[in-house]
């Protein structure tokens, strides 16, 4: 790689922290150091309105003295005996935590696996300038479609790497692409709305930015002319890109960091059933190309597939280590961390494993229902799992999806939610949350 990217400099600079943590009196020590390099470019009506990039190092270090932790970070330059010095002389007067330490060395990773996560291939402005144009292009062609929203299109490079005073030392480089375009409908206070975008590692593997400002206009087309619908309970379907919202909310309330303080609604739920029969969730950091794959965690811990949800028993917690120590269990290595701060648990590549019935199957049976295709607000209480959010979409009528609706609140608790839901067959990985349609019955839908 070019030297921005050496990542054995950045090795040794964090090697050298760690060694410097050691001889200021740490009893033990972990230092993580980030190096990115990106490049975006905005359009709008055919010209570009912004072209960014940005690169950029940071680097932290963890230490403990006994129990008592302390976490400092600054950028590559700094000299490592001085920043050892001050890590060390904050821990000593930190106050204990019983859980804190590096993770067990017998879990962290041994052999580092090719997840092919790199696009040597890097683009230029010039290259994002004319997909993004591209896109724009054929969300303006859409019959219907009045304006643009802008379309852009990025690229982002970078690495990590972790050392600890246990021995690990481990590293690791990933690419992403991205495209988006958003266009509008209508005009005035009758004006729609819509998006659409693709990520990938590489950049064969995005969607054609054609493809991708179309869709756009298709969806803010349709989205003309809402009506409003009465008050009623009645059968909620998700499409995928609003479903994936769901899963995330399962994994919130899996965190193991969550259910140690006691505000999920799941902390007495480990081992009992959560969903219906056939759920699956699960959450994958190995995933060859995935937008979230790391072949360890931030604690060195080596990746594995984990199903949180088995046959709709909630099987996991999320866990880091300290996370683990709390609860009285083992990492799972689901440990994030940035330069900034200690580990806390997170997911990676998160999906839910599709259902048996297709979607046209499961909306044909549905009376009277809403699809929706866009969530407003952010009403969800992970501690009593109740659930309210605004939404826009779709009425379906005998079994068909009709008009276009807005305006509207759906309300439930995820308990009740989780236990009713049932995934449709049609599952893609297109982001870091993925899920198939998904059916809620008996949710309040609050109109006019």
């Amino acid at each position: 790689m070019t030297e921005p990217f050496d990542q054995s400099e950045l090795m040794a600079k964090a090697e050298a922290l760690v060694a410097a943590a050691r001889a200021a009196g740490a009893d033990a020590a972990d230092a993580v150091a980030l190096r990115s390099v990106s490049l975006a470019v905005e359009v709008r009506l055919g010209k570009v309105e912004e072209t960014e990039r940005a690169e950029g190092d940071s680097i932290g270090l963890r230490v403990f003295v006994g129990r008592r932790p302390a976490t400092v970070s600054t950028n590559t330059a700094e000299d490592p005996r001085a920043l050892a010095e001050r890590a060390v002389a904050m821990a000593k007067v930190a106050p204990e935590d019983a859980y804190a330490g590096l993770a067990d060395p017998a879990l962290l990773i041994d052999k580092i696996p090719d997840l092919d996560l790199v696009d040597n291939s890097a683009p230029d402005a010039q290259d994002l300038t004319e997909a993004a144009l591209a896109a724009e292009e054929a969300a303006l062609a859409v019959a219907g479609v009045s304006n643009s929203g802008g379309a852009s299109a990025s690229w982002r490079l970078g690495g990590m790497v972790l050392a600890t005073s246990s021995g690990f030392a481990g590293r690791f480089l990933a690419s992403a692409h991205g495209i988006s375009a958003t266009a509008l409908a209508g005009s005035g206070t009758a004006m729609e709305r819509d998006y659409d975008y693709s990520s990938a590692r590489h950049r064969g593997d995005l969607a054609d930015p054609a493809a991708i400002g179309r869709l756009a206009g298709e969806r803010a087309v349709k989205r003309l002319d809402p009506r409003k619908v009465q008050s009623r309970t009645a059968t909620v379907v998700f499409e995928p890109r609003t479903a994936g919202s769901l899963v995330s909310h399962l994994a919130s309330a899996a965190n193991g960091a969550s259910v140690a303080r006691g505000t999920s609604f799941l902390k007495d739920r480990r081992g009992g059933k959560v969903f219906r029969d056939g759920v699956t969730i699960v959450d994958d950091p190995l995933r060859r190309r995935g937008l979230r794959s790391a072949p360890f965690d931030g604690e060195g811990v080596a990746g594995h597939a984990m199903e949180i949800v088995a046959d709709g028993v909630l099987a996991e917690w999320l866990l880091d280590s300290a996370t683990a120590r709390e609860l009285q269990l083992s990492t799972n290595g689901r440990a994030r961390r940035g330069t900034a701060g200690a580990p806390s648990p997170g997911t990676s590549n998160l999906y839910m494993k599709p259902g048996r019935r297709s979607p046209a199957e499961i909306i044909g049976e549905i009376e009277a229902g809403l699809y929706v295709t866009d969530l407003i607000g952010h009403g969800v209480d992970l501690v009593t799992g109740d659930y309210s959010r605004g939404v826009a979409g779709f009425w379906i009528e005998n079994g068909e999806i009709t008009y276009a609706v807005s305006e509207i609140t759906v309300a439930g608790n995820l308990a009740d939610m989780f236990a009713r839901l049932e995934p449709a067959s049609d599952l893609e990985f297109r982001y870091g949350v993925d899920a198939p349609t998904i059916a809620i019955e008996g949710m309040t839908i609050a109109g006019q």
